[in-house]
């Protein structure tokens, strides 16, 4: 057991989970964390016209506002993925909103998009050299009826088109009310054209719940392939709860280890569905580097890490690609995409 494992993360979660964040985000921003490097050409990737050093990526929500997009590459990261954002500031749900289930190695949050708003983020990202590729997540913001939507997200990806490396359509939170409903095909359809009438040239993907039917995730496909995406992110956090031997209470989306086995069944259907030109990033319950591997073998381009780093730690992504890098040696495989949708996913689900 390392250092975060027996000290640091004992004495952390004696504190408020949003509090811990906080005082992280400022470590962070001070260049106080660092990880061992580590590199391997088996890990590198062109992805959308973009390289990506490793797939291991932050995931969105952590880094809402881009306060320390120079400092993930210092942690190991391929890449970052800022936000959520919205077009309109606004401060998220009343506190407490984030709940930690350490024996579940979970976290249930209802955050609700709490963010300083596009036009801050789009200041932030014009002066800053992450040294990796960076995704912009964009919401609805709270304030917007659902009708009006389309515009909302047209609006927020108006002042950051130019900025991000790609761009993530959000409408999988639990924590807005009916943002939910946005991923029913004909208003999915309305936010994407809108979006495209700004620009139709920037790689933007669409990120799904994990709690979706497998035949919703057919029809979302299917918008997908209509718009001309450039992939998917499988998944968000979920609603459910029978996975926890206990339920806390707490309203929420929950995710680390209790979304693993959905997460994973949503990103195997999702290869079995989507052109093999679709990108899917696979995010949901990686705890390790065995984790991570499976994503890959089920058919995940990419991978993106939360909740896995905050019960892994700054040295968790290293051991991750050191661990991918040592599985895809063993299985023979010369390259990720050699490495990709290797998996017999009814192996893996029975």
């Amino acid at each position: 057991m390392g250092l975060y494992e027996s000290l640091a993360r004992p004495l952390a979660f004696r504190i408020d989970p949003e509090t811990v964040h906080d005082l992280a985000m400022k470590g962070l921003r001070s260049g106080l964390f660092r990880a061992p490097d580590f590199s391997d050409p088996l890990l590198e990737s062109l992805r959308f016209g973009v390289k990506f050093p490793n797939p291991v990526g932050l995931a969105a929500g952590f880094d809402k506002n881009g306060l320390a997009l120079n400092r993930w590459k210092d942690l190991g990261f391929g890449f970052i993925e800022a936000g959520t954002v919205t077009f309109h500031a606004q401060p998220g749900n009343p506190k407490p909103r984030m709940f930690r289930i350490p024996e579940a190695q979970g976290i249930i949050n209802r955050m609700g998009f709490n963010n300083q708003g596009a036009a801050a983020l789009a200041e932030r990202v014009a002066e800053a050299k992450p040294g990796i590729p960076l995704g912009i997540n964009l919401g609805k913001s709270k304030i917007t009826e659902l009708a009006d939507a389309p515009k909302d997200y047209a609006e927020s990806f108006r002042l950051l088109h130019t900025q991000g490396d790609y761009f993530v359509v959000n409408v999988s939170s639990p924590n807005t009310p009916g943002l939910r409903a946005l991923q029913d095909a004909s208003a999915l359809r309305e936010i994407l054209a809108a979006m495209r009438e700004i620009d139709a040239t920037r790689p933007v993907f669409v990120k799904v719940a994990p709690d979706l039917t497998l035949e919703a995730l057919d029809e979302l496909v299917g918008v997908a392939i209509e718009a001309n995406l450039t992939g998917l992110i499988a998944t968000n956090t979920t609603i459910a709860r029978e996975m926890l031997t206990k339920d806390p209470g707490e309203a929420g989306g929950l995710s680390g280890r209790p979304v693993q086995m959905m997460a994973d069944r949503s990103l195997a259907h999702l290869y079995k569905s989507c052109p093999r030109d679709m990108i899917l990033i696979g995010v949901g319950g990686i705890m390790d580097g065995d984790d991570a591997y499976r994503k890959i073998t089920l058919g995940a381009h990419l991978i993106q890490l939360y909740t896995g780093w905050i019960y892994g730690g700054p040295a968790l992504v290293p051991q991750i690609n050191r661990r991918i890098v040592e599985l895809m040696k063993r299985d023979g495989f010369n390259s990720l995409d050699e490495a990709r949708g290797t998996a017999n996913e009814w192996d893996t689900f029975r």
